[in-house]
């Protein structure tokens, strides 16, 4: 059995896919523990049954949409236009851009590769350091995670059993303070460099608030439309993409529903098939795990070595740090998430506070060695090594550790609402 454990993990490391080894992972747990496999058949067909799995590729399909669009571009331009005076200004329109992108899309990956390209360039010419830009593009990819209507929230509410809309509204408030971190950051470097800042022209701002007016009223009635209780998440799901798709062939005109229909909806299909099928796997390990008692094992080990819920809020970050290092975040969220929820309870930590906790903590794996997927996704797109990209996230992670450390300790943050 030790010899097929080890065998996994180094097919693992090699690069063998991921729900590959997790179905592996779930075979040899079945057989170890006595338990027939077949749970894992009725645990996928328990989540292809949720109702709001739905809106999943409803949602990938609109992130698709946006990618493959003009809205990259215009919302460069009304972020440049109406913030390019501030100190830091081209950083912050990244900042913000790519958040905005990241909501939708639900991927960091996207992001990086809809507007790495188009804004490494602007940044470098602005007179922003190498270094920086390719750190604050890397990490940015991923800002959008805590903002409705993100793939990882739904996902956590799901496993969880909580409410995505209280989810929404927790978000908020820890992604706001992100944002306005890293652009306090930006506007020091960015001084620091002396980057020539930007005159405001009120007929250029008008003029790209014009002609960004739809993609703009977008988040808005999203969040009047699921907070105000006017469409369920998959009603909002659907809305979005058809709106989208209706913009962006009728209005603006950026690509043709005949010619590029097809390549839009196989391209979505894929993104939801690889998605969906790491999903299923690891929900059948997570409930195979627990049948087990695996969470009751960890919850006598932790009270080993923990007395009071600071402790426990200390070694579960270091623990998800780990993890958001490891595993992509829908994996983790589908297989560490239940384990944590008992423990959670005992503490007396609020779910909808853990999984903030939760996502924050992988938001920053996106960009922290060995499986980092911004890391490789930018070297990819920016043609640099790894290692040069992960020393530019550097100061980044940093700031966003201090951020992690903020939101643990002070669950009001979260709460804010309540």
């Amino acid at each position: 059995m030790a010899f097929f454990a080890t065998l996994l993990i180094l097919l693992a490391l090699i690069g063998a896919p991921l729900f590959t080894v997790l179905a592996s992972v779930a075979l040899l747990a079945s057989y170890t523990e006595g338990i027939s496999p077949d749970i894992l058949i009725i645990e996928m067909n328990r989540l292809t049954t949720s109702p709001n799995m739905v809106a999943l590729p409803l949602f990938i399909l609109a992130g698709v949409i946006m990618a493959n669009g003009g809205a990259p571009k215009r919302l460069v331009a009304f972020y440049r236009a109406n913030f390019g005076f501030l100190p830091g200004g081209i950083a912050v329109v990244t900042l913000i851009s790519c958040a905005f992108f990241t909501m939708f899309s639900g991927a960091s990956g996207v992001t990086i590769l809809a507007l790495g390209g188009l804004l490494y360039p602007i940044l470098k010419n602005e007179g922003y350091p190498q270094n920086f830009s390719l750190g604050l593009l890397t990490t940015s990819g991923s800002l959008g995670l805590l903002f409705p209507p993100s793939l990882a929230i739904i996902i956590y509410s799901i496993v969880a059993k909580v409410s995505i809309e209280d989810m929404f509204y927790a978000g908020l408030v820890p992604g706001l303070i992100l944002i306005l971190m890293l652009s306090i950051y930006s506007a020091f470097i960015s001084r620091k460099n002396k980057v020539k800042r930007h005159a405001y022209v009120f007929s250029e701002a008008l003029s790209t608030c014009k002609h960004c007016f739809f993609d703009l009223l977008l988040p808005f009635g999203l969040v009047l439309g699921i907070f105000g209780g006017f469409v369920s998440l998959t009603e909002a799901a659907a809305v979005t993409a058809a709106y989208l798709l209706f913009i962006e062939t009728i209005i603006y005109k950026t690509f043709s529903l005949k010619k590029q229909g097809l390549a839009l909806l196989t391209e979505a299909s894929l993104l939801f098939g690889s998605l969906i099928i790491i999903l299923l796997i690891a929900l059948g390990l997570t409930n195979l795990l627990i049948d087990a008692q695996i969470p009751t094992r960890l919850l006598d080990f932790f009270d080993q070595f923990i007395d009071n819920k600071i402790q426990f809020l200390i070694l579960l970050n270091i623990f998800l740090l780990l993890v958001g290092a490891l595993m992509d975040i829908f994996s983790a969220l589908l297989v560490v998430v239940p384990l944590l929820l008992p423990l959670a309870v005992r503490y007396d930590i609020s779910l909808i506070h853990l999984g903030i906790i939760f996502i924050a903590n992988l938001e920053i794996g996106y960009s922290t060695p060995p499986i980092g997927i911004n890391l490789f996704i930018a070297s990819q797109r920016f043609k640099k090594p790894v290692h040069v990209l992960f020393k530019s996230t550097i100061p980044f992670l940093l700031i966003m550790l201090i951020w992690l450390l903020g939101i643990t300790y002070i669950p009001e943050l979260s709460l804010w609402w309540q």
